[in-house]
């Protein structure tokens, strides 16, 4: 097992808690109904010696439970919150608006609820995410060449030192870190499922991750100092290349990627994240299955950190990694984009079959 349950207390006032850190990890199945769900499901909350934990859904239906029809545990968390989807598209529609909870409660919603709602399926709350979508014109700015000062304007942001700390918040590092010229240079791409950040030199893609993962700021700071902080905003032809295939692969037309890459993990991480680029496309591997492709059988759990350690999404596809029982499991930009990127990808196992 790659996750040791906490004891029965323990997870038992994580569900009356409805704490979202166990969510897609533990699931709760009640013996009173016949039923298992989240331990963030909102029903009313059963006695405690009628729940039984388990790790995975799996296991769930082993058991003999039915999933809920309240908290879905078997479909991508996001899709199944009206608010969230109807916030996700107003946002869309409105990217440079600055977000207030008056405008929340316009649109028929409690803000607390869609609080929790969000911070429950990103980690985030909705007004959290629009303002990232404003550092990111600041940034977009800040990329064209544009001065500090510009940039926090074309985000909308009256103060500097708010703009600076939003900015700081989201890539772990000041605007006036980024250097012009740089070696290593970063920029945006959007995509279906989100804005993405490219970083690459002039040779190979370092990096390549959803602008909402929390791991972000962290993976910067680690090329930053990498590289003696010759990092800047800006493009090299690996940025354009990606750009361009992942476009084709969104569109249903490219299965592969053939943009160079930089691996930096350690002998063996590489190892991993080597075998995770030949699933191919509508594939499905086990953390047992890529240990045991590398040679070494009982290193499941190290397999699994160095699969959480990818910071190339997409392109190094660790999406493709699921539960021994089949069930999805952690991935650090959202179970519900690992969910669509599955099911984007059964089209390319279609096109091999036919």
């Amino acid at each position: 097992m790659l996750f040791t349950l906490p004891d029965h207390d323990t997870l038992y006032a994580a569900l009356l808690a409805r704490d979202p850190s166990y969510d897609g990890r533990v699931f709760v199945g009640v013996s009173s109904t016949g039923i298992f769900c989240r331990l963030t499901c909102p029903a009313r909350k059963p006695n405690p010696e009628n729940c039984h934990f388990y790790e995975t859904v799996g296991e769930c239906l082993e058991a003999g439970y039915r999933p809920c029809k309240r908290c879905h545990p078997l479909a991508p968390a996001a899709e199944t919150d009206p608010a969230v989807q109807m916030l996700l598209a107003a946002l869309e529609e409105k990217p440079t608006h600055r977000w207030s909870e008056a405008d929340v409660i316009a649109r028929g919603f409690d803000p607390s609820t869609v609080r929790r709602s969000f911070r429950r399926h990103f980690g985030m709350t909705f007004l959290e995410m629009a303002r990232l979508r404003r550092v990111r014109d600041g940034a977009s700015t800040l990329s064209s060449g544009g001065s500090v000062t510009e940039a926090q304007f074309d985000a909308g942001f009256s103060s500097p030192s708010a703009f600076r700390t939003a900015f700081a918040k989201l890539l772990g590092m000041r605007p006036t870190d980024f250097r012009k010229d740089a070696m290593l240079r970063a920029d945006w791409i959007d995509t279906p499922l989100g804005a993405m950040i490219a970083v690459s030199d002039a040779n190979a893609l370092h990096l390549l991750e959803f602008a909402d993962r929390k791991a972000l700021p962290t993976e910067l700071k680690k090329l930053h100092d990498s590289a003696k902080g010759d990092i800047g905003f800006g493009r090299h032809a690996p940025t354009d290349q990606i750009e361009a295939e992942l476009a084709e692969f969104f569109a249903g037309n490219r299965g592969c990627f053939d943009t160079p890459l930089a691996f930096s993990g350690t002998p063996f991480t590489n190892s991993v994240w080597r075998a995770l680029c030949k699933i191919p496309a509508g594939q499905t591997r086990s953390y047992g299955d890529i240990a045991r492709q590398i040679g070494q059988p009982t290193a499941t759990r190290a397999v699994a950190r160095a699969n959480g350690a990818n910071q190339i999404a997409i392109v190094i596809p660790c999406h493709r990694v699921i539960g021994a029982d089949g069930s999805l499991t952690g991935y650090g930009g959202g179970l519900w984009r690992k969910q669509k990127l599955i099911d984007l990808e059964k089209h390319y196992q279609l096109q091999r079959e036919i």
